[in-house]
């Protein structure tokens, strides 16, 4: 008798963690396009990618394919989501991922290039603390090479329109109540599904043990600010120049070049 030998299928929980994301960003595929537009516009067809806080390397994905001539590097500290983009991703040459925390001093020391001509991040980055992205931003603009592009697409709610902020925000959780009825995973329901499956009940282990359980609500320490303050804390990183180039309601995408 022989044993039986669990085997994820890593596509599956690539569509299922996109499926669960959009239940939040419908316009998810627009900030993709619009963030790959501006990297081949600046830096051409064939860039150097850092995906970072790269979750199961959804950029990555997006990129590569749109991108034949494109290599990546993902990193991120989730071992759960890593275990999915290194699974998604096995028989893939161009991406490669590395485990590294984006608070920890030394977390660039990690990375296989000293350069990259695109670091781009989306829906990540609120986690931190603002002290903490300041100085984030001073570390991603030493590792973009001169002439490259840093692109982060994120919540950035602007405090001066509240009345617009408030019927955002209704609208969204009305969206939201319809497709949960009809079926839809919110974040604390896909990881309670990650949770119970064979292959991924360690890493997801792991992940609450690093992060805590997203059913207890695990974004405690993070915040959002405005636009204007990451562009600001760019241009004080280093980045030569920067501004908004998408936004939403709620949300927007900042560029910085360096």
């Amino acid at each position: 008798m022989t044993d039986t030998v669990a085997v994820a299928d890593w596509q599956a929980w690539q569509r299922s963690w996109d499926r669960q994301q959009e239940w939040y960003l419908p316009d998810r595929e627009e900030r993709f396009r619009v963030m790959l537009d501006a990297v081949e516009a600046i830096v051409g067809p064939e860039p150097r990618i850092l995906d970072l806080a790269c979750g199961t390397g959804s950029i990555s994905d997006r990129a590569l394919r749109r991108f034949p001539g494109a290599t990546s590097t993902g990193v991120d500290l989730d071992p759960a989501l890593l275990t999915i983009a290194r699974g998604h991703f096995a028989a893939e040459p161009r991406a490669e991922f590395v485990t590294a925390d984006l608070r920890d001093p030394g977390w660039t020391e990690r990375l296989p290039h000293r350069a990259y001509d695109a670091v781009l991040t989306a829906t990540a980055l609120h986690w931190l603390r603002s002290d903490e992205l300041r100085v984030l931003y001073g570390q991603i603009a030493g590792v973009v090479r001169e002439g490259g592009v840093f692109l982060n697409a994120d919540h950035m709610p602007d405090p001066a329109t509240p009345r617009l902020n408030a019927a955002d925000h209704a609208y969204q959780e009305a969206r939201r109540t319809r497709a949960r009825a009809e079926g839809s995973q919110d974040w604390a329901d896909w990881w309670r599904t990650a949770a119970r499956d064979e292959v991924l009940a360690g890493p997801v282990a792991e992940r609450f043990t690093i992060f805590g359980n997203p059913a207890d609500g695990d974004h405690a320490d993070g915040e959002t600010q405005s636009v204007a303050w990451h562009v600001g804390a760019l241009r004080e990183g280093g980045f030569g120049e920067a501004r908004a180039v998408w936004c939403s309601p709620s949300d927007a995408m900042v560029l910085g070049l360096k």
